[in-house]
């Protein structure tokens, strides 16, 4: 039988990099598709009021906002420095908030539609006087299910 001999030490070959940008840009396309950006520019100042018991809401899809506070310095030459409603991305009355409440309830499924949280975030400085006429607007469009948004109070 024939011996096999080795010829000196045999140094492992190069890891190939040919497939690194492939996998690079695979995985930037696949955050770039999963990450949600911002979906509202706040127009208003919004310094949430503090709260002791707070509870996180389940459903995230199944909420709209309304904010409510002072036109950001931006905006005050326009709109003045008194409290504004802010729905979506333009400045509203609250005569729109009727039709905006029926305009999320349609774009959302049949079954979603009855499901649909109100969530009222409020400058802390805002008074409720405001607060008061968005929820009578909120029953005439027959919206009942609020929410108030706040941060937790830090306790030490």
């Amino acid at each position: 039988m024939a011996k096999f001999k080795k010829s000196g030490k045999r140094e492992t070959p190069a890891i190939s990099t040919a497939s690194l940008p492939d996998v690079v840009f695979m995985l930037l396309f696949f955050f770039m598709v999963s990450t949600t950006m911002r979906e509202v520019t706040l127009m208003v100042q919004n310094s949430l009021p503090q709260a002791t018991q707070v509870a996180k809401l389940e459903k995230k899809a199944l909420v709209s906002n309304i904010y409510v506070g002072k036109p950001i310095p931006a905006y005050q030459k326009a709109y003045g420095s008194e409290p504004r409603i802010q729905l979506n991305d333009k400045f509203a009355n609250l005569e729109d908030i009727v039709t905006f409440v029926v305009a999320e309830r349609e774009a959302r499924n049949e079954e979603d539609r009855n499901s649909i949280t109100n969530n009222l975030k409020v400058n802390s400085e805002t008074t409720m006087g405001i607060v008061t006429d968005i929820k009578q607007e909120l029953r005439k469009a027959n919206s009942l299910r609020i929410n108030y948004g706040a941060k937790q109070k830090v306790s030490y």
